[in-house]
């Protein structure tokens, strides 16, 4: 009797101690948030619309006060939660907004004008990457963020694929920058390539950046322009799951490879059936069920703004954390061959986009 109160106390104290070490650096990346979505704020209310988004000004944020401020030991482990845990939360809850039946409703031949983009974009832009000298990780974060739906694709393969805060922060930067510069330089194709505003709906949707991008791309040229645009990148968002997916068992093939690899007799490793959290990350099968859901309209219409707007916060706080853990000098080390991949592989998804708006009559 005497032992076991002391015993079950410290049983319960434990997660409460947890959080206690946890607080000090989630409070910091919460702050530096809170900031970043003030800023957006502000963008908003003088040009209609955020230039540069609140999870982009997170990430420079966090970075410009990682500078200069290191973070000491009692914030190290809230920052690293915030930028791994919260940021796996906020994957899974996107999940919950994905429209499925989107995909059926754009008809085949454009959704195989987007799924081809989305796998041929993929691999040209990871192969640009690593011929220009990128780390392997970094050269996959630079061709999802373009290839399927900017910040968010970034934010939810970082995590499956091992990448650390420098590639996440080099990655978001530079493609972020450059996608503004693709948001005001598409629209001069129009008169060149005697587009019409379906054509070139089509176009922006499957080249530009980042949603709040594409809405600013298309629906100035006219209101057609801007639905096609928005349908389009919405669908193009829809192969973030399995994507995600495939680089999950992708890096768990190439872990058992170096795992094997390091035996010493050679003598294959015993066979044992993997349950489906260790092929797939937890976040992801959560995403999938929750789009699933909504697929189903289990979860109610009414649910998905707020579980949306829940996400994009949860995104900013990790970034944020993302960015204090970051080296400015890594990211600044990065930078030249990071914007010649970036610049390289938009030019191809522009030029794959507008292939095959001919190639598969799209008018």
């Amino acid at each position: 009797m005497t032992i076991s109160l002391p015993l079950a106390s410290t049983r319960t104290s434990r997660p409460a101690g947890r959080w206690r070490r946890l607080l000090p650096g989630v409070l910091v990346a919460s702050a530096v948030s809170v900031a970043s979505l003030a800023v957006a704020a502000v963008e908003t209310r003088a040009f209609g619309h955020p230039v540069i988004e609140a999870l982009v000004v997170a990430l420079l944020l966090g970075m410009a006060v990682r500078f200069a401020w290191t973070p000491g030991a009692r914030f190290e482990t809230g920052i690293r939660f915030a930028g791994k845990q919260v940021l796996e939360v906020a994957v899974m809850l996107l999940g919950a907004s994905v429209d499925v039946p989107l995909l059926v409703r754009a008809g085949p031949a454009l959704a195989a004008a987007i799924i081809s983009v989305v796998a041929i974009g993929l691999g040209v832009g990871i192969g640009i990457g690593r011929v220009l000298g990128l780390r392997p990780r970094l050269a996959v974060l630079v061709a999802c963020g373009n290839a399927i739906c900017g910040n968010s694709a970034i934010a939810a393969v970082a995590p499956v694929i091992g990448a650390d805060a420098e590639d996440v922060a080099s990655s978001i930067a530079f493609t972020a920058i450059l996608g503004v510069v693709v948001v005001l330089g598409l629209p001069l194709l129009i008169g060149l390539l005697g587009l019409s505003d379906y054509q070139y709906g089509v176009l922006a949707g499957l080249s530009v950046y980042a949603v709040p991008q594409v809405l600013a791309a298309a629906f100035p040229v006219s209101a057609l322009a801007g639905e096609v645009a928005t349908l389009v990148k919405l669908v193009r968002v829809l192969m973030l799951g399995p994507v995600v997916m495939l680089f999950a068992l992708r890096e768990r093939r190439r872990r058992g490879d170096a795992a094997r690899a390091r035996t010493n007799d050679g003598a294959p490793p015993e066979r044992r059936v993997p349950g489906l959290t260790a092929l797939v990350p937890w976040f992801i099968i959560g995403f999938l069920g929750l789009a699933t859901l909504r697929a189903a309209d289990i979860v109610p219409v009414s649910w998905v703004g707020p579980v949306r707007l829940l996400s994009s916060h949860l995104t900013v706080i990790a970034m944020a954390a993302l960015g204090l853990n970051a080296d400015v000098r890594s990211v600044a080390r990065a930078g030249t061959r990071v914007v010649a991949a970036v610049s390289a592989s938009l030019l191809s998804l522009v030029a794959l986009g507008i292939g095959l708006i001919h190639l598969l009559q799209i008018r």
